[in-house]
């Protein structure tokens, strides 16, 4: 709180408000707000009732005699947070400072950590997808939750690359589930098989039915956002995509994806073969979950973030500085 001169927001004179009444309103804000004084004491000083020192309290904040001022300190980026958030009609966004490095997992990572912590509390249904090297860092640092956070952690697309390395996407979901003390769910699938007839076959299978069918239960999606070139760790993995696969999107449009459901720039979906050899949850089912958190960041993926707000694909962001002013230039 600061005091202001009295001419600043309205004209007391105008309100009828004497230089006598000026002089109490500011005496009772300067001993609250400068000197710390409870409003007991005040009241008692200045042989006035309690009930009306906080009408002069709250009148002196009306006149602009005290005005509420915020200053942010050094890698807290809550203006821009709000331009990002009110630009895209999101429900929360937060910007991390990554210093410059290239890699910016860590920090997004470290970053979504603390964001998870603070805000998972009750009885959440939460989806995951099933490869994010950031999510991954992510959930290797979250504390233990005291208290249970989460009722369900379900996998939504099925392991992906070399079989050898699916193992990532059920650590991803056992982690989760076990420092927000939910029971986890897996997708015992790979995200990406050979034909439709395959993918049907599979989701025909009563253990995958059962997954399936917790889809529609979500009320938290937590999801990485893909560029159209696979992330490094997905060419580690033995990438399951085919150069085919790429070229064909590349051609139709697509710039992202949520879960390997791929988008336009203007965050369309992208139809093409892919989705029929896809064992994952599908665009519709994944737009309709309530909170939507997507943790992405870095230059290679400012096109695809941009594509994922303006289609509703997410609307939670954690993302960089870099990534955040390029989004509302």
């Amino acid at each position: 709180m600061t005091m202001a001169d009295t001419g600043a927001t309205q004209d007391p004179a105008a309100q009828g408000i004497g230089i006598d009444q000026l002089r109490l309103l500011c005496k009772v804000a300067r001993m609250y707000h400068e000197r710390g004084i409870r409003q007991p004491q005040i009241a008692a000083q200045l042989s006035l009732s309690q009930p009306r020192v906080s009408r002069l309290l709250r009148q002196a904040t009306e006149l602009g005699i005290v005005r509420t001022v915020v200053s942010l300190p050094s890698g807290v980026y809550a203006d821009l947070e709000d331009e990002v958030q009110s630009r895209y009609g999101l429900r929360d966004c937060m910007v991390v400072d990554v210093g410059g490095v290239q890699d910016v997992v860590p920090a997004l990572g470290a970053a979504a950590a603390d964001y998870l912590d603070a805000t998972l509390t009750g009885e959440h249904r939460i989806g995951v997808s099933s490869w994010s090297e950031t999510l991954l860092y992510a959930v290797d640092r979250m504390p233990r939750k005291n208290t249970v956070a989460a009722s369900r952690i379900v996998q939504m697309i099925g392991g992906l690359g070399d079989p050898g390395v699916q193992v990532q996407a059920t650590r991803l979901t056992g982690r989760l589930a076990h420092v927000t003390g939910a029971t986890p769910v897996f997708l015992a699938a790979p995200g990406l098989v050979g034909s439709r007839a395959v993918r049907d076959a599979l989701l025909g299978d009563p253990s995958i039915v059962d997954v399936v069918r917790m889809w529609d239960e979500l009320t938290v999606a937590l999801v990485g956002i893909g560029s159209l070139d696979p992330s490094p760790l997905m060419r580690r993995s033995g990438n399951a995509m085919t150069e085919q696969d790429q070229q064909e999107l590349r051609e139709l449009g697509a710039v992202g994806d949520v879960c390997l459901r791929y988008f336009d720039m203007q965050g369309r979906p992208v139809r093409s073969p892919l989705d029929d050899r896809l064992v994952g949850i599908t665009p519709e089912g994944f737009t309709a979950i309530p909170r939507r958190i997507g943790v992405a960041g870095g230059q290679r993926k400012v096109t695809a973030v941009r594509a994922a707000l303006l289609g509703g694909w997410v609307n939670v962001l954690i993302t960089d500085r870099t990534v955040a002013e390029q989004l509302i230039a």
